[in-house]
This record gives structure tokens, sequence and C-alpha cells, in this order.
């Protein structure tokens, strides 16, 4: 069994999970000239807004269509039917588990992606 150049320097008789930990700190240090940058404060706050928006929407939004009618009629001044308040809640629930379904989704292929690299890289 050949070993990679970059696990010359290990001995035989290392842990292999310690090296997996060693691994993953060291490959995080470890980046190519012109490789991918480490995000920024506003990116990492983007995330978590994207994350943030929709699911708190869902928990403040209304189950009564008469409520948000009236939060709606507070809020902007005009008025709505409860007919109409009832389908923009239904939009605004439909809108945002969807939204939520495609961000969890983009997290597991991203995850994904991240495990195999790293099943090809061993």
């Amino acid at each position: 069994m050949s070993a990679h150049v970059c696990c010359a320097g290990v001995g035989a008789t290392s842990n292999r999970r310690s090296d997996r930990i060693t691994d993953r700190l060291t490959s995080a240090a470890r980046t190519a000239p012109g490789g991918p940058r480490p995000r920024t404060l506003t990116r990492r706050a983007l995330d978590l807004a994207r994350w943030v928006v929709p699911g708190s929407l869902l928990v403040l939004l209304p189950k009564c269509p008469a409520c948000l009618a009236a939060y709606f009629a507070i809020i902007s001044g005009v008025g709505i039917s409860v007919s109409t308040a009832a389908y923009i809640r239904l939009g605004l629930v439909t809108l945002c588990a969807a939204s939520l379904a495609c961000f969890a989704a983009s997290r597991v292929g991203l995850s994904r992606k991240i495990l195999l690299t790293a099943k090809s890289k061993r």
C-alpha cells in the first residue's frame, strides 16, 4: 500500500481518527493561490438571513385570515377582505416553505459535495 505525499510524515502507529481531524484543521488553512477565499462577515450574515427571514415569517404569520386582514390594514392603511387575506396567507406559507426547502436542499447538496471530494482524496 503506497502512501500519499501528504501522508509521508504520519507514522504507522497513528490513530486514523486523529489523522482525519488534523486533515480537517489543516485543509482549512491550506488554500491554493486563486483558490476559494474565506467568507466575509457580510456573506455569512446574508446566509443567516436566508434562513431566519422565512422561518420567522412562518412563526409570526397569524393562522386566522381575519387577523391577517387586520394586521394588513393597520400596517398599510388599506383594507382587504378576509378571502383575499386567506389567499395572501396561503401564498406566504407556500413561499416561505419553498424557500426553506430550497435552502435546505442546497445545504444537503453542499454537504454531499464536500463528503464526496473528501472520500475521493483518501
